[in-house]
């Protein structure tokens, strides 16, 4: 692999014009396909083969009309204290906001509280239904704007009055703020490296192309493959991070190889030869990580997985084409302003590259740098680091045995929006459950007189408030009953009813003959965190099995790739925690800005087992790829550890740097979910890369000495051999012909 890697790279640093230009053509034809693309379908959630999803499409079939992708919103008023919403003055204010409604942009019709019964107990709090004639995403602003209008003309005439309800705006959108700042600090991180804004500006432009290609694509092929405009939000979260990061790496060892006196073209081949590998297998797991998640059976998580691994695989190609072509128009520049005396001009002679390559490495023994140093302090230490490092992770760990999942709703919101009030006030004058009622399907040859044998059934159980009417279909084959639980929708006790109404199916059905479905908000959760539970496992398995064979082929090792799996697990657990600690618990909620501490989401575990193992498994290839390099061209494996410190550990330090703002960036969105993925991945890259592969990684290698690198030898002949760590590297000469082996490698000591 190396070897053909070495040519692609040469090539694409000799045909620079033809390889920016071939990058250029695929650039513009991404976005102009883009551009002429139909407008992306709706957010859609299903979940294939669970009960609540197979009442849904029954819907569907039997109800066509009621089951409508309309808009709505539930205006909730309420009288002023101590008077009656039916009093003459205040039921006059309500004839006024309905009619004002039905005026409004969008609306077909709008429910009179008083002719439905949609009135509370107490007379002080009653609810109409506007119905639009758009879904959720394509209510305008003018239609927003006549529904805020409304509820603020209904609270001048002495009202409570507010709305719930998908038609109702939330600002939730992707303001772009997330991907600025990470750019911005990104650069800065790059210049401190690097000391050459050119080298700098390098991995961004790439990067971003690579991410523009990538989004313009998911655009493209939205409506032909039903990818919705979130469907991009990992993907550009990942595309950007990793974009940056594996161009970062060919960069560097360019300038590395640079300055040990290579030819400028050979230098870049041997970059792409070496630290190319290495982007590829880190590439692989990612890209294995993200496509897994097709295995949990939520189409919604499969397309964001797909469609941010096809852009990880963009950022690949573009690292090993496009990174060599630009390093092509400026071989030089791309070093420190004070290096570039040595190289201006023509090319080093073969005796000057070797006497570069000497004051390179007497300038390595004589000023190790912040990696050596701290590589070598950890093998002095070992136990004492690891011991620290471990249990560190493991208290900020604690607070994940306390996870609570859910799915977003009304009732998380903060509580200063319209739709958490509309929802206290259903909650305070309807009863708890009135927010989360249960949906009954009956499907059956008399299905009305199947409901309300049904419904009268439902009626005595405990922990059910009220049953209403049946709704018969108009071949009375189907019906539907609404039931309201007791308590609310994010209580236990409502998961116990749900799954005591659906062991209830079959006696329903024997005396009947008629086949009964629950669903609505508390079932179809119940069924989400089912789905996900039994899908966890085979992931966890699918991913890290997958990717200990990829490590094991790269690293030649069975512990290594153990070791790697096993601190992945740690990480993780300690991201959960923080995440746990600040999104549920509350911990530093105004820094971050949350509204409202509420349950992680569900899908918020599953989404950072994916992401992170693949960038946990990013950083152990771009470090361990260096210390094998050493080894196996005749470092102990103290030394090989120094080494790969020496040359990738301040590199890996900046690409993880890179990675945390890009991420930490997305922190400033409004979307909840977008704040807390952007926060749960910041620190997971950071307890990952500086806790697990920079501290606990060498330290176990201290301990492990030559056996971190055993593996059997019938395993040894069995698995293939892809020279990753660039070996045959050193019978190739400057100018691209095979030459006798020479030792490059000089311990360090």
């Amino acid at each position: 692999m190396a070897t053909f890697l070495y040519k692609l790279g040469r090539l694409a640093f000799r045909r620079r014009w033809l390889m920016a230009l071939l990058w250029v053509v695929i650039f513009v034809g991404a976005g102009l396909a883009a551009s002429s693309a139909p407008t992306p379908p709706a957010d859609t959630f299903s979940m294939p083969g669970t009960e609540s999803q197979k009442a849904f499409d029954l819907l569907e079939k039997k109800f066509p009309d009621a089951s409508a992708d309309g808009a709505s919103a539930r205006v909730v008023v309420r009288a002023p204290a101590g008077e009656k919403i039916s009093a003459p003055a205040q039921k006059d204010q309500v004839a006024a906001l309905i009619a004002q409604l039905k005026k409004s942009p969008q609306v077909v019709s709008v429910s009179d509280p008083f002719a439905t019964k949609a009135v509370s107990k107490d007379g002080s709090t009653a609810y109409a239904i506007a119905t639009y004639e758009v879904p959720a995403t394509k209510v305008d602003d003018q239609a927003h704007d006549a529904l805020d209008d409304a509820l603020a003309k209904a609270r001048d005439g002495g009202l409570t009055a507010e709305a719930g309800g998908d038609a109702v705006k939330v600002d939730a959108a992707m303001s772009g703020k997330g991907e600025q700042i990470g750019i911005l600090i990104s650069a800065l991180v790059l210049i401190i490296t690097f000391g050459s804004v050119i080298a700098a500006g390098m991995p961004l432009l790439t990067a971003l192309i690579g991410v523009g290609v990538g989004i313009s694509a998911i655009t493209a092929l939205g409506s032909t493959l039903g990818l919705s405009s979130t469907t991009s939000t990992l993907a550009m979260m990942l595309g950007l991070a990793v974009g940056i990061d594996y161009a970062l790496f060919i960069v560097s060892r360019y300038r590395s190889e640079l300055t040990e006196g290579r030819d400028r073209a050979d230098a870049a081949g041997r970059a792409v030869g070496t630290a190319g590998s290495a982007v590829i297998f880190a590439g692989l797991t990612v890209i294995v990580a993200l496509a897994g998640l097709a295995v949990v059976n939520v189409p919604m998580l499969t397309k964001m997985g797909l469609a941010a691994a096809g852009t990880v695989a963009i950022a690949v190609l573009i690292a090993l084409t496009l990174v060599p072509a630009l390093l092509g128009f400026a071989p030089v520049k791309v070093l420190r302003r004070r290096d570039r005396a040595r190289f201006s001009g023509k090319p080093l002679s073969a005796r000057r590259q070797r006497k570069a390559a000497k004051r390179a490495k007497k300038d390595a023994r004589r000023r190790p740098n912040l990696g050596s140093r701290w590589a070598r302090y950890i093998l002095r230490h070992p136990v004492a680091v690891l011991l620290l490092a471990v249990v560190g992770l493991g208290t900020v760990a604690v607070p994940a045995a306390s996870l609570e999942l859910g799915l977003p709703g009304e009732g998380t919101m903060a509580p200063d929006t319209t739709q958490r009030k509309a929802y206290d006030m259903l909650s305070e004058s309807f009863g708890a459950g009135f927010n989360g009622p249960l949906m009954i399907t009956v499907e059956g040859k008399d299905a009305a007189v199947a409901a309300g044998t049904v419904g009268k059934e439902l009626a005595g159980q405990n922990g059910v408030a009220t049953v209403t009417p049946a709704t018969v279909n108009e071949a009375g084959d189907t019906a539907i009953l609404n039931v309201v639980p007791a308590t609310g929708p994010t209580d236990g006790a409502t998961e116990d009813l749900v799954r005591h109404l659906r062991s209830l199916a079959d006696g329903f059905q024997a005396d009947t003959g008629a086949e009964v479905l629950v669903t609505g908000q508390t079932a179809m959760f119940i069924d989400f965190s089912k789905t996900l539970d039994d899908a966890l496992l085979p992931y966890l398995a699918l991913i890290v099995g997958l990717a200990f064979l990829l490590l094991m082929v790269v690293f030649r090792s069975v512990l290594v790739p153990l070791k790697a799996a096993l601190g992945f697990l740690l990480s993780v657990a300690a991201a959960l925690g923080a995440v746990v600690a600040v999104f549920q618990w509350g911990w530093l909620a105004d820094v971050f800005g949350i509204d409202q501490p509420s349950p992680i989401m569900s899908t918020m575990p599953i989404f950072m087992i994916g992401v992170v193992f693949g960038l946990a498994m990013d950083y152990e290839v771009f470090l361990v790829t260096r210390m094998r390099e050493a080894y196996v061209h005749g470092a102990r494996p103290d030394e090989a550890v120094v080494t790969g410190f020496r040359y990738g550990g301040r590199v890996v330090a900046a690409a993880a740097a890179i990675m945390i703002s890009v991420f930490s960036g997305f922190i400033a969105e409004n979307n909840d979910f977008v704040k807390m993925i952007g926060f749960g991945l910041a620190v997971a890259v950071l307890f990952d890369a500086f806790i697990v592969r920079m501290t606990i990684v060498p330290a176990l290698f201290a301990l492990l000495g030559k056996g971190a690198w055993w593996l059997p030898r019938w395993l040894d002949r069995l698995l293939p051999n892809l020279d990753v760590e660039g070996e045959k590297l050193s019978r190739i000469a400057p100018d691209g012909r095979v030459a006798p082996p020479r030792r490059e490698h000089e311990l360090i000591r």
